[in-house]
């Protein structure tokens, strides 16, 4: 039987503690092989197929850098404002777990390839945060461990496990922040609206698809809860591979509520790594953390140092493209945009999708209000990523475009893209097999007027008499009668023709 976890209202925490969090982001990047070995860097596919006997850490083999790794690491961090290294190397992150086949990590331990830097960030309602970057480093990721015959996926419970090392070597960057205090309830909003920047920042380097859902980007998040008057930190928890936006915030929320009700009763913290659960939001308990002593770091003997020029560092920070903070404020201006319009689009991550649908064809208003507002909702109501909608840009383009050339009405559009989100096909497909293309032949439409005032005379007598305003009437049973497939306006005008108005 599960325990029941005490939690203390949000509230009381805030007036009682202050939370101080730290954020780890492991990236995949996108090279075409991994970080030590020419296996292809490619998501899924049959387990065990892309190894090789470098990545399985099999006797006598020998690792070679991947240069463009090292290139995609001094990019990202110049792009968070890091200091490069002139002198980095490797070490050996020695432990023992299944999805290990060497039994260490390869990945950098006191000498980073970049450090020191700070990412702005930019909450719902504006307001800016800076969060300071301790380190971004590079690693390599493990295998995949499959639990099989319990009812979570999870070892508990699990009648026996498989291992899958395609993902073993893929190349990583593990980007870790400095301590985040001082952000007291808006600390949960802190950590997603840092995670999205991020998310954001990556995507325009082009050095990982970013995929959270995938596990080509991950957070850790670090959570502690300081008593108002303490002056030392609490002991922290590191909730494991949380993968979506939403999780992050969930999680750290629920972290400062389940240590708050146990510190208020007297109890203690465990240092221990903890399990979000995407099911209830909740966390549970992982393994006992280690420090760094554990993992009985040394340097790497079979990879030389590293030693970037200043030279070629500069002409890395010369590729670097527009960052989404200065494209945003571009946008902003082109599309004459309220500092609150823009915040919309921010808040539900529409920014390239709306980029996208202006770049098909579609106006910034028209392609804006359609992800603002219909498409966020639809995002909303089915808890999923606004990106994640099975709508692309085009897609949504081609439906405006209808609308505009008349062949679609409004609410006909809204049926059309409710189809696309079902799979049904294409805009054009879906307004063929739905039969929903707007009545625009005039014969059609001038029998449904005239049903339409027959059946209501003292309507058509007020219309007559000069009271236009009355024709709405007639429009709403024609638009019945047609099932919303008239042309409205096109209606009204043969409204009036036909009374002699």
């Amino acid at each position: 039987m599960t325990a029941v976890v005490e939690l203390m209202d949000y509230a009381d925490v805030i007036e009682r503690f202050d939370p101080v969090l730290g954020l780890e982001v492991h990236v995949e990047l996108n090279t075409d092989t991994k970080m030590f070995c020419g296996c292809a860097n490619e998501f899924g596919g049959e387990p065990n197929t892309k190894v090789c006997p470098t990545c399985l850490g099999l006797p006598g083999a020998l690792p070679a850098l991947n240069g463009k790794a090292v290139e995609s690491a001094i990019r990202i961090g110049l792009a968070l404002n890091c200091e490069i290294a002139p002198w980095c190397r490797f070490a050996r992150k020695n432990y023992f777990y299944p999805d290990m086949p060497k039994n260490f990590q390869t990945s950098q331990y006191d000498e980073p390839i970049a450090f020191n830097g700070y990412l702005d960030v930019t909450l719902d309602d504006g307001e800016v945060v800076r969060v300071e970057i301790e380190r971004a480093h590079m690693e390599e990721d493990t295998g995949k461990s499959l639990h099989v015959g319990g009812a979570t996926g999870r070892i508990h419970g699990a009648e026996h496990s498989l291992l899958d090392y395609n993902r073993a070597g893929v190349p990583l960057i593990e980007i870790v922040t400095k301590t985040i205090e001082h952000t007291g309830e808006r600390a949960p909003e802190v950590a997603r609206a840092y995670v999205s920047a991020l998310r954001d920042l990556l995507q325009a380097l082009d050095v990982s698809d970013v995929r959270m859902d995938q596990g080509s980007l991950r957070c850790d998040a670090n959570v502690s809860l300081m008593a108002k008057d303490a002056t030392e930190f609490g002991t922290r928890t590191e909730t494991k591979n949380v993968n979506s936006l939403r999780s992050v915030e969930r999680a750290v929320r629920y972290e400062m509520t389940r240590q708050a009700a146990i510190l208020a009763e007297g109890g203690s913290i465990k240092q221990e790594t903890r399990h979000f659960q995407e099911s209830d939001g909740t966390t549970s308990p992982g393994r006992t953390k280690e420090t760094a002593e554990d993992y009985r770091y040394f340097p790497e003997p079979d990879l030389v140092p590293i030693a970037p020029s200043a030279e070629w560092v500069e002409e890395l920070r010369k590729t670097l493209p527009e960052m989404p903070s200065e494209r945003r404020k571009r946008i902003q201006r082109e599309w004459n945009l309220t500092d609150e319009a823009l915040r919309d689009l921010l808040n539900v991550g529409a920014v390239d999708l709306v980029t996208a649908t202006v770049e098909a064809g579609a106006t910034p208003d028209e392609a804006r209000s359609w992800w603002v507002n219909t498409l966020a909702q639809e995002a909303n109501s089915r808890e999923v990523e606004l990106s994640e909608l099975a709508i692309t840009p085009a897609q949504l383009a081609e439906v405006i475009g209808l609308v505009k050339s008349g062949e679609l009405t409004n609410k006909l559009a809204k049926e059309v893209v409710q189809g696309v989100l079902a799979g049904e096909g294409s805009p054009s497909e879906v307004v063929e097999k739905r039969g929903l293309k707007v009545v625009s032949d005039d014969s059609a439409l001038i029998a449904a007027v005239d049903e339409a005032l027959a059946a209501q005379p003292d309507v058509a007598e007020k219309i007559r008499g000069g009271k236009v305003a009355a024709a709405g009437a007639i429009v709403g049973a024609v638009m019945k009668a047609t099932k919303g497939q008239a042309d409205a306006k096109r209606v009204r005008e043969l409204i009036v023709e036909r009374v002699g108005a």
